[in-house]
């Protein structure tokens, strides 16, 4: 079977191991959920994740007021 290179990772939630320098795809697929939001974050935008929680955030502001002690 051809694959097409740019049909990119199958539609739905993809499961992550978030580290401090990147993450790690455990189980494939297009986004993941904003722990604050609950809105689902394409993996090519996710820039902000907390490696303690192991959480992704959609934004900057949404992470700081989740991870506010």
């Amino acid at each position: 079977m051809l694959m097409n290179k740019n049909a990119g990772p199958p539609p739905g939630e993809a499961k992550l191991h978030y580290g401090p320098n990147g993450f790690r795809v455990l189980r494939t697929g297009n986004h993941v959920f904003c722990a604050a939001s609950g809105v689902p974050i394409p993996l090519e935008e996710l820039r902000y994740w907390s490696v303690e929680h192991q959480e992704a955030y959609a934004s900057a502001e949404l992470a700081t007021e989740r991870l506010k002690p």
